[in-house]
């Protein structure tokens, strides 16, 4: 019997760019159940979600493949309504395919159990932020945003990981050419390791880093899915 995990994307499921290279590390014998903040809503009602001024940007991807930029504060509620209906439905481990910072999610407990045994929501982001505060203590940190919008929150969320850090935006939704071109402004700053900071930069994406900037490159999907492998 297939072990269930919960994946819940701030864009619309399902998300083939994202779940079978996650299902390539978890096994055969895990099942992921997807849901996403944006299921259900049209073009119009997407659009109500998108970043004002001083917004916190996140950038996602729809049914159709369209790359879209949503508000953090926005999207959060019907994110959480995502986590709860998964959770409701029994599923015991729920990922957010996503590593911008949200607010805490409660974790519903049926009123006929008191424990909260088996229920547990991993979140990206501090995942990714402790693993590279193990690896890049004393080197300089190159970080790849989807967004330029997103730079300046990104040199202040990576502030204090290694000596030093450089902060460059290409988007895993959009051209190659401007992830060539993000991964070679990283080599000429000499930057001793690199973090994908999304979920949706893909293995292909990491390789494509590793080659041009000759230094280790660290996949937001790939640390996930299996620290997920040890969970599940």
């Amino acid at each position: 019997m297939k072990r269930l995990i919960g994946a819940v994307t701030i864009g619309q499921s399902p998300r083939p760019d994202v779940i079978p290279e996650m299902t390539a590390i978890l096994g055969p014998e895990i099942e992921i159940r997807e849901a996403g903040a944006l299921d259900g809503l049209d073009r119009e009602q997407i659009s109500q979600l998108a970043p004002g001024p001083g917004d916190a940007v996140l950038v996602t991807r729809l049914a159709d493949g369209t790359a879209v930029r949503v508000a953090e504060r926005r999207i959060s509620p019907l994110l959480q309504e995502k986590v709860a209906e998964l959770f409701a439905a029994g599923v015991p481990v729920v990922v957010l395919l996503c590593t911008g910072e949200f607010p805490d999610f409660p974790i519903p407990v049926p009123a006929s159990d008191s424990s909260l045994s088996g229920r547990l929501l991993l979140r990206p982001q501090p995942l990714l932020h402790h693993v590279m505060q193990a690896l890049a203590t004393s080197l300089k940190l190159g970080v790849v945003v989807p967004a330029a919008e997103q730079i300046e929150e990104a040199r202040q969320r990576w502030r204090g990981v290694g000596r030093e850090q450089v902060v460059s935006a290409a988007s895993p939704y959009e051209s190659k050419a401007q992830l060539v071109q993000a991964a070679q402004g990283l080599a000429e700053a000499g930057v001793d390791v690199v973090v994908l900071d999304c979920i949706g930069y893909t293995f292909a994406m990491q390789e494509l880093f590793r080659r041009t900037v000759g230094v280790p490159v660290i996949l937001a999907r790939g640390v996930v899915s299996r620290i997920l492998g040890e969970i599940a």
